[in-house]
């Protein structure tokens, strides 16, 4: 066994503080101080009940361990230790809690750490010298729970460099080669027959097992470890919940309407609209202190001399504003590309004020908050929102610069290694801005030049904006759903070309008769045959559309995802009046009654076409 260092050797600090340099101010060099030698480190000790045992002690269980005695913290090893001094001085502190019997060569034998019991705790003083030379090969069970209990009150406090140099010598020498041909042959066939595992540890020295007695501290362990693993088992299942549903199987109106539970009905986010300018009255309303993406959104519209119209908003103005809203959203500065088709463009006065989050905001207030969807961006754009910019797959119909994409159209079409050279030529100086300028060896490499000019061009020269767009997205929980359900969302927000028909519209409308029998009746039947003979007529003759009829009764030009409510319904002018009227906050049409069709539908048209804000509604 290594010998102790002396006594006498200085032990210096661990951290020593070092000059920068080797010289001192006279020019001489210094000798740097050589850091001593440490005889000993600290590490923690956890008891388990077996080698083989793979529970993580973290947390409570470790707490629990800990106040019981199972831990030992910072526990203090000297280097000079050999595996046996090291087993001798975790038996002396855990001499109160387990027994470890060694093998040959004082390495813990079966189940390693077992606990101690109560007889072994308080052992007569005479029993330690004369069990040691003779019992080792009679009773080995014996030995091993006699010995912790000595050594501690004795040894420890008071000869720590005396038990290194006394121990060892003994303990190899006597169990080496007595326990390894005793050992394994006992320990199996006793423990069934006589502890089973459900009966309390006994008292008795001659009923000892190990298997026996550490019972009690595995059902610590399994007690522990069932509460927490439950939590962190808990805790998994509920993030991939939505992950393991069938995302396709979900209908948008019924995420929508979960999304908008988050709403207070008492709350209320005013915003003064002058219809020039939808949008900057929108941003002045999302910039407001008293704003909340929670609460109901109470619109005002002024006309362009500032008087406000004559309309409570109870749901039709705020329908009117988001439709509005995303019409504007559509043509302004932060969107270029086809119509329906909309990308991201770079507008750096919208960068800065930030603009694009505004916009992200404003189409998650239309979707859960009753509005038309936006139906206006490309798949580019979409596939970067709800999959992230790298699994973009932009196309050359993406790029809006006709005169960078004529240029990439020849490139596309080169047909000869030369041809390939010469169309890139005129645009090598945006390819080296871009970083994709390289040399094209073969007529293969237009394939990869044409990608990363696309990503470059549609999707990474954007990708601030991109991302301050999808932090917009985020209020009121909006961008997560669209990432989880990809495909019920891409309706709403790519293009979809217009379902609305003259059945479909007809079928919209809940009709509020007169008592059946009455005179009302007789013309409101009439007047039910013109309305619908007069749907039939937008739906061919296309001087007008039925969005603009939906647009007139309700605000809205589209059905929005989470469908009207009210459901918009059909009533009748009795006390007289020429032309219909509307009522958007309750989604309500008053027809008027017409003994002939033609009137009928030019006071159709002609409210319809010419009406402007709620006033004249």
């Amino acid at each position: 066994m290594p010998s102790t260092p002396s006594t006498s050797t200085l032990e210096t600090p661990r951290f020593e503080a070092r000059r920068f340099s080797t010289w001192n101010s006279r020019g001489k060099s210094v000798k740097r101080t050589k850091p001593g030698i440490h005889r000993a480190f600290h590490k923690d000790v956890i008891l388990l009940p077996s080698a083989d045992d793979s529970s993580v002690v973290k947390q409570a269980k470790k707490s629990v361990l800990h106040q019981r005695g199972y831990i030992l913290n910072a526990f203090e090893f000297e280097k000079a230790w050999d595996s046996t001094e090291v087993m001798a001085r975790l038996r002396q502190a855990f001499a109160a809690k387990v027994c470890l019997p060694n093998n040959v060569r004082g390495r813990p034998h079966g189940r390693h750490f077992c606990q101690q019991p109560s007889s072994c705790t308080t052992p007569p003083p005479q029993a330690p010298p004369q069990q040691p030379p003779q019992q080792p090969p009679q009773q080995p069970p014996q030995q091993p729970p006699q010995q912790p209990p000595q050594q501690p009150p004795q040894q420890p406090p008071l000869q720590p460099p005396q038990q290194p140099p006394q121990q060892p010598p003994q303990q190899p020498p006597q169990q080496p080669p007595q326990q390894p041909p005793q050992q394994p042959p006992q320990q199996p066939p006793q423990q069934p027959p006589q502890q089973p595992p459900l009966q309390p540890p006994v008292n008795d020295q001659a009923g000892y097992h190990p298997d026996n007695y550490y019972s009690a501290y595995v059902d610590i362990i399994e007690d522990l470890a069932e509460e927490e693993d439950g939590e962190l088992l808990h805790a998994i299942v509920v993030s991939m919940q939505d992950q393991t549903l069938p995302k396709e199987d979900v209908p948008v109106s019924d995420i929508l309407k979960e999304l908008a539970e988050k709403i207070d009905s008492i709350g209320i986010s005013r915003f003064n609209i002058n219809r020039s300018n939808v949008l900057d009255g929108a941003i002045r309303g999302l910039k407001r202190l008293t704003f909340s993406p929670c609460n109901t959104l109470n619109v005002r519209f002024s006309d362009d001399k500032g008087a406000t119209e004559e309309a409570i908003d109870l749901g039709g103005p705020r329908r009117e504003f988001l439709r509005l809203l995303m019409q504007t959203l559509s043509e302004s500065e932060m969107f270029e590309g086809r119509e329906g088709h909309r990308n991201l463009a770079l507008d750096f006065r919208a960068l800065r004020e930030d603009k694009y989050f505004y916009a992200g905001t404003a189409i998650a207030l239309s979707l859960v908050h009753g509005g038309p969807p936006p139906c206006f961006l490309s798949k580019t754009l979409f596939t970067g929102i709800s999959e992230g910019a790298d699994q973009c797959q932009p196309e050359l119909e993406d790029v809006t610069d006709s005169d960078l994409r004529d240029k990439l159209t020849k490139v596309s079409e080169a047909t000869t290694l030369h041809d390939l050279q010469l169309s890139v030529e005129p645009i090598s100086d945006y390819l080296a801005t871009a970083g994709c300028l390289r040399l094209l060896t073969s007529l293969t490499d237009k394939y990869p030049l044409l990608e990363d000019i696309l990503m470059f061009h549609v999707v990474h020269r954007v990708r601030a904006p991109l991302e301050r767009f999808k932090d917009g997205l985020k209020t009121l929980g909006v961008l997560p759903k669209i990432q989880q359900h990809p495909e019920a969302f891409r309706p709403l927000l790519c293009y979809n070309p217009p379902t609305l028909t003259a059945d479909s519209l007809d079928c919209l409308f809940t009709i509020n008769w007169s008592e059946d029998g009455s005179n009302s009746r007789i013309g409101e039947n009439k007047t039910v045959a013109f309305w619908r003979d007069f749907l039939q007529d937008v739906e061919e003759e296309k001087k007008m559309t039925l969005e603009s009829i939906l647009t007139f009764t309700t605000g809205s030009n589209v059905v929005p995802p989470m469908g009207f409510s009210p459901q918009p319904s059909l009533e009748f002018l009795h006390g007289g009046g020429k032309y219909p009227i509307a009522n958007t906050c309750i989604n309500c049409l008053r027809l008027p009654l017409h003994s002939e069709y033609e009137p009928f539908k030019e006071a159709m048209e002609f409210a319809i076409q010419n009406t402007y804000g709620f006033g004249m509604a």
